[in-house]
C-alpha cells in the first residue's frame, strides 16, 4: 500500500525544466571537449582562418544581391558614379564599398505645396504668408494657394543633376508663380484668368525643370485658392457684389432692347411696306387714268358731240346709282325728277360722297339743259377742239 502511494505521488509531480536544460547543456559541453581533444592536431590556426575567412567571403558577395520592385528603377553607382540603371526584377552588383544602388519610385505621385501647409484631419490648411502673398501688376496683393503634382521620369537625372529636387523644385515654383501673378492683374487672377495663369505657371515650372534635366515630370499645377488678404476681404465683397450688380443691369437692359428693338424694326419695316404699297397704287391708278383719259382724247377728237354726250350720261349713271330717287308725275308735262337730300349717315353708298359731289349733282337733275353744260365742260379734255 505504501508502494502505490508513493507511484501515485511521482505521477503528478511536475517536471524541473532547467535541471533537465543544464543536464542536457553539461552533456553538450562534455562532447564537444572531448571532440576538440581528439581532433586538435587535425585544426590549426591557417585552417580555421581559411574557413571563417571563406564564409565571410560567401556572405559578402551574398549582400550585392538586390530586388527591384514593380515601378521602381535602381540606380547603380560604382565608388559614387553612376554605373547603370536596373529594371523590375532580381540583379546583382558589386557588394559594397564598391557599388551601391539607390531604389527610386518612378510611378508614385508626388506633391508639394506653396503657400499652405495641409496638416490633414480634416481641419483648414494652415497658410503661410510669405509664400502665398504675391503682387499683382495694377499693385494689388493676393493670397495664393497651389500645388503642384510631379512625377520622376528619369532615375538617373533625379539623383545625380540636381542636388534637393523637393527643395529646388518648391522655389523654383514660388518664383515662377510670382512672375506670372504679377504680370497680371488681381481681377484677371481671381476671376476669369484662373485657368490661364495655371497652364502658363506649369509650362514655365516644366520649362525650367527641363533646363536643370532634374529628371521630373509635371503632372498638373492646381490653384487650390486665390483670395485678397483678410484685412481687406470685406471691401473686396462689396466690390465683387457692386460688379455682379453691374452685370445684372447690364442683362436686364440687353434683354429689353433686344426685345424692344425688333419690335420697332418691324413697324418700320411695315411702314416702308405700306407706303410702297401705296405709291404703287397711286402711280399704277394715275398711269391708267392718263391711259384712259388719252384714248378718250382720240375717240372725241373724232366725234366731239358723242363723247361730250356719252360722258354726260356715265356720270349721270354714276351719280344717280347711288342716290334715292323720286319721280312726279305731272301730268301732260314730262315727269319731274327728284333727288331729297339725307344724312350721309343713314346710307351707306352715300358715305363715299362729300355733300359738295350732292350738291353739284342737284341741280343737274333739275335744270337740264344746265346740267349738260357744266358736265360737258368738266369732262371735256383741256385739249379738245371746239
Amino acid at each position: 500500500m505504501s508502494s502505490e502511494k508513493h507511484n501515485t505521488t511521482k505521477q503528478t509531480q511536475q517536471p524541473d525544466w532547467k535541471f533537465e536544460f543544464e543536464k542536457h547543456w553539461k552533456a553538450f559541453c562534455r562532447k564537444s571537449a572531448d571532440y576538440f581533444i581528439s581532433y586538435k592536431n587535425q585544426l590549426s590556426v591557417s585552417k580555421m582562418g581559411g574557413i571563417v575567412g571563406g564564409g565571410l567571403l560567401l556572405i559578402w558577395l551574398a549582400s550585392g544581391v538586390y530586388i527591384v520592385d514593380e515601378g521602381n528603377r535602381g540606380v547603380v553607382s560604382r565608388f559614387g558614379a553612376y554605373s547603370e540603371t536596373t529594371k523590375p526584377g532580381p540583379h546583382w552588383r558589386m557588394p559594397a564599398p564598391i557599388e551601391k544602388v539607390a531604389i527610386i519610385n518612378v510611378e508614385q505621385q508626388r506633391f508639394i505645396e506653396v503657400g499652405y501647409r495641409d496638416t490633414g484631419r480634416g481641419s483648414k490648411a494652415t497658410s503661410i504668408a510669405q509664400e502665398s502673398l504675391m503682387l499683382t501688376t495694377d499693385e494689388n496683393i493676393v493670397n495664393v494657394h497651389l500645388a503642384v503634382q510631379y512625377q520622376i521620369n528619369n532615375a538617373r537625372d533625379y539623383l545625380f543633376n540636381v542636388k534637393n529636387n523637393e527643395a529646388t523644385l518648391k522655389q523654383l515654383t514660388e518664383s515662377v508663380e510670382r512672375a506670372v501673378i504679377g504680370a497680371n492683374n488681381m481681377d484677371f487672377v481671381l476671376t476669369e484668368g484662373r485657368s490661364e495663369i495655371v497652364a502658363q505657371i506649369k509650362r514655365d515650372i516644366q520649362a525650367a525643370m527641363d533646363d536643370y534635366k532634374a529628371g521630373i515630370i509635371i503632372a498638373s499645377v492646381n490653384l487650390q485658392d486665390a483670395q485678397p488678404p483678410e484685412e481687406v476681404q470685406g471691401a473686396f465683397e462689396d466690390a465683387i457684389r457692386a460688379r455682379e450688380d453691374k452685370q445684372r443691369l447690364i442683362n436686364e437692359a440687353e434683354a429689353y432692347s433686344n426685345e424692344i428693338i425688333p419690335k420697332a424694326r418691324g413697324a418700320a419695316s411695315r411702314l416702308l411696306l405700306e407706303a410702297e404699297a401705296y405709291e404703287a397704287e397711286k402711280v399704277a391708278k394715275a398711269k391708267g387714268e392718263t391711259e384712259r383719259f388719252e384714248q378718250l382724247l382720240v375717240e372725241y377728237e373724232k366725234a366731239p358731240a358723242i363723247t361730250r354726250k356719252r360722258l354726260y350720261l356715265e356720270a349721270k349713271e354714276k351719280l344717280f346709282s347711288s342716290t334715292n330717287k323720286v319721280i312726279v308725275d305731272a301730268g301732260q308735262s314730262a315727269p319731274q325728277l327728284y333727288m331729297p337730300l339725307q344724312n350721309p349717315a343713314s346710307h351707306p353708298a352715300a358715305e363715299s360722297k362729300s355733300p359738295q359731289a350732292e350738291i353739284t349733282g342737284e341741280p343737274a337733275a333739275i335744270d337740264k339743259n344746265n346740267g349738260q353744260k357744266s358736265a360737258g365742260n368738266a369732262l371735256r379734255p383741256s385739249r379738245s377742239k371746239p
